[in-house]
């Protein structure tokens, strides 16, 4: 019963993972792997290098760049998670209240969810284009500076939290939604009863109800986040390297240039997925640590 399954995992992720592996450890390229044209097929020619590609990403010359994507690439995931996960449950917390119309705002806060994504950041271009955008228009009638959205760096890189958190919202906002529902109204009626604020139910009450959901949506927010590709490659394609994070630049390395650097992205690719296990790790262990103080 268990081999579909099986069959299935090795050939979209063993597959992909193992070749991605041993392309890192060549010299692969455009140039060098092999490719059928019309009747002739020209073989591999790439080398064997080993290691050389993690030695160089890491602390020869392209170490400056890398540890400069790693830091925003972390700010970055940080960032939008944690303004998914406020956001989502404040609006959570509203739409689980007795609310005329919560049908209807639950529909209109879905929505982005359930959007397109590529849809989504193409309507937040037109937006945020920095002659003629709606924002900047607005911002113009009030007399507001117009921010350059899309092409000075720090406003690249405001734009793309923006947009993603706006992406992300919904799906933490069920999430939580969900548990939030979960709680039994008791406890709430118990801590009313002992004299509780508002602020003590929230701690004592919600945030412990909601410990098995938000540490699961987290986790999964933090792994999506720093692997979203399709924000910022449709916001700004290849145009603002300041607004690449690791996983954008891989792509870039391995189809946004001439010749394409197939074992250098796959080494990115690789170094991704080990940061990644290693930060989920610690992330699991700090949560089963907290799980075992509060008992």
């Amino acid at each position: 019963m268990v081999a579909p399954v099986v069959a299935v995992l090795g050939l979209l992720v063993a597959y992909p993972l193992g070749r991605g592996i041993y392309l890192s450890l060549t010299d692969a390229n455009s140039d060098n792997v092999g490719r059928t044209i019309g009747v002739n097929k020209i073989p591999d020619s790439f080398s064997w290098v080993g290691l050389d590609h993690y030695v160089e990403i890491l602390t020869g010359s392209g170490s400056d760049t890398f540890w400069g994507q790693f830091v925003w690439t972390l700010f970055w995931t940080v960032s939008c998670v944690a303004l998914h996960f406020g956001i989502g449950m404040g609006l959570a917390m509203l739409l689980n209240r007795e609310l005329r119309g919560r049908t209807f705002y639950r529909l209109v806060l879905i929505l982005p969810w359930a959007v397109p994504t590529f849809v989504t950041v193409f309507s937040w271009r037109l937006i945020l284009a920095d002659d003629g955008g709606i924002l900047n228009t607005a911002l113009g009638w009030a007399h507001l500076p117009e921010p350059a959205w899309l092409s000075e760096p720090f406003w690249q890189r405001t734009a793309a939290i923006m947009v993603n958190t706006w992406c992300g919202v919904p799906f933490m906002m069920l999430s939580l939604l969900g548990g939030l529902q979960s709680i039994p109204n008791e406890l709430y009626e118990a801590a009313e009863t002992d004299g509780a604020t508002p602020w003590q139910r929230f701690r004592h009450v919600t945030l412990p109800g909601l410990r098995s959901v938000s540490s699961t949506v987290v986790m999964l927010g933090f792994i999506w986040t720093f692997n979203q590709f399709i924000v910022i490659f449709l916001l700004f394609g290849n145009s603002a390297p300041d607004a690449q994070i690791l996983v954008t630049w891989a792509y870039r390395l391995g189809f946004g240039q001439t010749p394409r650097d197939y074992a250098g992205s796959a080494a990115y690719g690789v170094i991704i997925l080990s940061m990644l296990i290693v930060l989920v790790s610690i992330y699991r262990r700090w949560l089963a640590r907290n799980e075992k103080a509060a008992v």
